[in-house]
C-alpha cells in the first residue's frame, strides 16, 4: 500500500473513531465535561491543522466549548473536508512545507506529511484521554481500536 492510500486509510479510520467516541459520550451519564472537552479538541485540532495547510485562517479556538450536537457538526463537516482534501492530495505534495505559527504564535514549517501523521497521533492520544475518563466514572469507553475497525470491515 502506498503512503498516501495509507493516510486516507489512517483518516477513515480517524472518522469512525471520533463517531464511536461521540456515540459513547451521548450515553454516557457521567456528569463529567471533560470527555466532551476533549472530543471537541480534537475536532478544533483536526480542522485548525487541515486550515493552516490549505493556507486558511483558524477559525476556531484550540479549545472550544462543544454541545453533542456541534460535534457531531464538526465530525460529519470534518469527515467530508478531509476526504475531499486527501482525495486531490498527490503524493508528490506529503513532502511540501507548510509555514505556520502554532498556539504561542510561534512560526514552524512542516511538511504534509508529518502534519497528517501528528493530526492523526494527536486524536489518538486526545481518544485515549477520553477512555481514561470514562473508565474513572465507572463506565465502558468506546471501543476504538484500529485493529478491531479493520477487522470488523468498519474503514475501508
Amino acid at each position: 500500500m502506498q503512503l498516501l492510500e495509507h493516510l486516507r486509510r489512517q483518516f477513515t479510520y480517524d472518522a469512525w473513531a471520533n463517531r464511536e467516541v461521540l456515540f459513547t459520550l451521548r450515553k454516557s451519564s457521567s456528569a463529567s465535561p471533560r470527555p466532551r472537552h476533549l472530543l471537541a479538541h480534537i475536532l478544533s485540532a483536526e480542522r485548525l491543522w487541515l486550515e493552516r495547510i490549505q493556507g486558511q485562517p483558524q477559525s476556531l479556538p484550540v479549545w472550544p466549548e462543544f454541545s453533542f450536537e456541534q460535534c457531531d457538526a464538526q465530525i460529519a463537516e470534518l469527515t467530508s473536508r478531509w476526504r475531499t482534501f486527501l482525495i486531490e492530495l498527490l503524493p508528490a505534495d506529503l513532502p511540501n512545507e507548510i509555514n505556520y505559527k502554532n498556539s504561542k504564535g510561534e512560526p514552524w514549517t512542516s511538511t504534509i506529511e508529518d502534519i497528517l501523521s501528528h493530526v492523526l497521533l494527536h486524536s489518538s492520544y486526545h481518544r485515549g484521554q477520553i477512555a481514561n475518563e470514562v473508565r474513572a466514572g465507572g463506565e465502558q469507553p468506546a471501543y476504538t481500536d484500529f485493529i478491531h475497525a479493520a477487522r470488523k470491515g468498519l474503514i475501508e
